[in-house]
């Protein structure tokens, strides 16, 4: 295909943090970019809202003013297990800032694309992409169509559509059943709890009698609520059994009465979403087609934590774009994007694997149980965990630093 029979040098489909970041690098490289958001701005979207020091770094490289109104920040994490409750500070690192930032998703995407079409990416609101146009020859995707009947053509497409990405799928892209999978629900209360310093996470989530693997959390937003959900993982053979709203109602309702987590004053239906972790889907490039954020499955297994991994891979995959489609041949371009599976694995394969093991270990019953009732009460082993859960490491750091990063290193990659 000539480049004039294009509407675009590259089309990234999503406007998440993944497609975003993607769009925004490609443009700061000089490419056209259109970036296609089946909604319009702003929209909701079932998350946390908290970033990590991770996360925040990806922000400040992009640009994106998080000095400005509506950014709250926190100091680190609040650990409640174990019959007590611990204030962990983040960890002070020359690779990561010292704070994490809470925003809720109804605007924390709409800011992040802003940031990208400020950058030069073409931004088209309300176009569903229904799936791939391919060659006729090579099979390879040269565009997508959209719902309305319409299609857009370019040299290479990006999938940043999330979990359930369509256009993965009809590429033959499926989910790794050797992958774990998490669901995470959530709501919002008006709470005194709303500008908390710490970000908090609940350790022991009970069903009846069966300890579950996953966290409770409580995010203050700053704006007089709270964000308050639970995080759950399918290592356990509850999962499938288990009514997850029923779950977080219950929980809540066995907070103090002053905190006011209490139905009357919930903001917003609860909501889920499913967490698709450490690599589900492989290779994350095939025929024209790059796999980034959740369509990848680049969800951290020791956390959940989803958005600093959709902007990070972002950032690799538009790199790996630029350098195949500047003044390459077609088998040298082919070359380079057939080696950004190897380039994800490098960068993130050996700890996501690590995360594997944790999530399989913790799904075990006792394993949890043991876990919060020796682990919390010793301070360097939490400051160990909170950078290893965090994948919060200098590259020639103290000995936990080493530690974790050796670690990642020798283990086989996800």
């Amino acid at each position: 295909m000539n480049a004039t029979d294009t509407d675009a040098d590259v089309i990234v489909v999503g406007a998440g943090p993944a497609g975003s970041a993607t769009a925004f690098y490609l443009a700061q490289a000089g490419l056209d970019v259109l970036l296609l958001e089946k909604t319009r701005f702003p929209r909701e979207k079932v998350c946390g809202d908290g970033l990590t020091p991770r996360a925040v770094k990806q922000l400040m490289n992009m640009g994106v003013d998080i000095d400005a109104p509506g950014w709250v920040r926190n100091k680190g994490l609040r650990v409640v297990g174990g019959g007590g409750r611990y204030d962990l500070d983040w960890p002070q690192l020359d690779s990561f800032p010292d704070f994490g930032l809470v925003r809720t998703r109804q605007d924390f995407d709409q800011i992040v694309a802003a940031n990208a079409v400020k950058g030069g990416v073409r931004l088209m609101e309300g176009v569903n992409v229904t799936g791939p146009i391919l060659d006729d020859r090579s099979g390879h995707i040269v565009g997508v169509t959209t719902k309305d009947g319409g299609s857009y053509r370019s040299r290479l497409v990006v999938a940043a559509d999330g979990n359930s990405t369509r256009l993965a799928l009809a590429m033959g892209l499926y989910k790794r059943e050797d992958r774990p999978m998490g669901v995470a629900v959530r709501t919002y209360f008006e709470s005194p709890r709303h500008d908390d310093d710490y970000l908090e996470i609940w350790l022991e989530l009970w069903d009846e009698e069966t300890l579950l693997p996953g966290y409770g959390w409580v995010f203050g937003v700053g704006d007089g609520t709270s964000n308050v959900g639970l995080g759950l993982l399918n290592t356990s053979d509850a999962f499938q059994n288990i009514d997850y709203r029923d779950l977080l109602k219950r929980w809540t309702r066995n907070m103090p009465a002053d905190w006011g987590f209490t139905e009357d004053n919930m903001t917003t239906p609860i909501r889920g979403a499913a967490l698709p972790m450490a690599f589900n889907r492989q290779p994350h490039y095939t025929r024209g087609l790059l796999l980034v954020g959740d369509s990848g499955g680049a969800i951290n297994p020791f956390n959940g934590e989803g958005i600093a991994y959709a902007m990070e891979t972002g950032e690799i995959a538009a790199e790996v774009i630029v350098k195949a489609l500047r003044g390459t041949t077609p088998a040298q371009q082919e070359r380079i994007l057939r080696a950004y599976p190897q380039v994800l694995k490098d960068a993130y394969g050996g700890y996501f694997t690590l995360g594997r093991w944790f999530v399989e270990a913790i799904g075990k019953p006792g394993v949890m149980s043991f876990g919060t009732r020796h682990g919390l009460h010793h301070p360097r082993l939490m400051r160990f965990a909170l950078k290893l859960l965090g994948n919060l490491t200098d590259r020639r750091g103290d000995a936990s630093d080493r530690i974790i990063n050796a670690l990642a290193k020798v283990v086989p990659p996800a």
